[in-house]
């Protein structure tokens, strides 16, 4: 990029804020700080950063709640920081909007890692906001609403919609998981491949992100979750799109 990246780091502890903003400084990025939702609102006024990094304890206005008024600005990437093991808070946070997570006490290398993939994926999503999905351009005379069980995946409005017209809540992260399964159907991805093709990340094999955001998917696509049969389990391989018509 010819301009530097820019991020805006919002905790309530300054000495986070001063470290945070220090090492990432270091690595080429413009940083600036935000004790509280108040301040981050003040300066996203006047600035569009390209990624937050925000603290979901924060005085006042909490960081669920921000993350759900920054989903609105798809331009803007941000990632979550919970209390390590606040497993509900991560979920909670994924599902209004956030891109990724990271626990505390966190290092610094994950940190940037973690903001160069989703510097990725709002990269990819601003270049072809404007233009059709890759598997459409493939194939330009097919639709661009993909049937996933009980609903049709709009990739053009980036949308779920359930079979009586109404619009299931889904996550920047989902819809990404969805589209790639979309553009592979009847093959078998593992989690390694999901990870890469979804959200440019590599592979852990403690990571069980991609198995609970499936169950998530499950519950909205499948009319038997417990039973699924548009995303289907291979056992020992991964996970396939099965297409089914009505």
């Amino acid at each position: 990029m010819a301009e530097k990246v820019r991020i805006v780091v919002v905790d309530d502890e300054l000495e986070i804020r001063d470290l945070l903003d220090e090492y990432l400084t270091k690595q080429g990025y413009e940083v600036a700080q935000a004790a509280d939702g108040k301040e981050l609102r003040s300066l996203l006024e006047t600035d569009t950063p390209d990624v937050v990094l925000l603290d979901i304890n924060l005085p006042g206005e909490d960081g669920l709640s921000l993350a759900r008024w920054l989903h609105g600005r798809k331009e803007t990437g941000v990632i979550m920081v919970t209390a390590a093991g606040d497993i509900v808070d991560r979920i909670v946070g994924l599902e209004v909007g956030a891109d990724d997570y990271i626990a505390k006490p966190f290092d610094l290398r994950e940190v940037h890692a973690r903001i160069r993939s989703v510097l990725r994926r709002v990269e990819r999503s601003g270049d072809t906001a404007d233009a059709p999905p890759p598997h459409a351009a493939e194939d330009t005379e097919g639709p661009r609403r993909i049937r996933f069980g009980r609903c049709l995946l709009d990739t053009g409005a980036r949308c779920l919609i359930d079979e009586d017209g109404s619009e299931k809540p889904l996550t920047s992260m989902e819809f990404d998981l969805l589209e790639t399964f979309a553009r592979h159907p009847n093959q078998v991805l593992n989690r390694d491949q999901l990870l890469d093709l979804a959200h440019n990340r590599n592979w852990d094999p403690f990571d069980r992100s991609i198995d609970n955001r499936i169950a998530r998917v499950r519950r909205k696509i499948e009319r038997d979750p417990k039973k699924p049969a548009v995303i289907k389990t291979i056992r020992g391989a991964g996970y396939m799109f099965v297409p089914q018509s009505d």
